[in-house]
């Protein structure tokens, strides 16, 4: 069975992620989305609590994905759920650098390949950092996040 991890802090999920979870559904037996702890991004919007709910609500059309948290390394989760790649979205060529560097550890430390999935145009601007600044100062972005997320950013930016 090939099982592919897709592992990010989600923060919030957005549409270019969920491109990347319907391309990998249809490439893979699973897909594991890993909702990740992450400290270098600093205090998130979401818990992580809040994030898993967003995304489990965001997929409810797909089959064979299904979400998990984290707080260790991607590659012990990989490990743990028997994964045969982890899956890693590109928007741009400035993503691919770090991705690479990321993907080249996590085969060192576990011998488990990265495919990268490259978003279409009409999602590759979209980040979560850009969402959260938007929806925290009023501006709509329910064309750019499934409907879940949407609600969830309404309701904690609502005046």
């Amino acid at each position: 069975m090939r099982i592919a991890l897709f592992p990010g802090s989600f923060d919030p999920f957005h549409n270019g992620h969920l491109e990347v979870v319907e391309s990998a559904s249809r490439l893979f037996d699973e897909v594991i989305v890993a909702v990740l702890r992450n400290p270098q991004k600093g205090e998130p919007l979401f818990t992580l609590e809040e994030r898993q709910e967003m995304l489990e609500d965001s997929i409810v059309h797909l089959q064979r994905v299904r979400v998990v948290s984290m707080s260790t390394l991607v590659v012990t989760v990989a490990q743990e759920v028997g994964a045969t790649a982890i899956v890693k979205g590109l928007r741009a060529v400035t993503d691919f650098e770090n991705e690479m560097q990321m993907a080249q550890m996590n085969q060192q430390l576990s011998g488990i390949d990265t495919l990268f999935i490259p978003t279409a145009s009409t999602h590759s601007f979209i980040a979560s950092r850009l969402l959260r600044e938007v929806a925290r100062f009023g501006g709509d972005v329910t064309a750019l996040v499934p409907a879940p997320v949407a609600k969830r950013l309404q309701e904690r930016f609502r005046p």
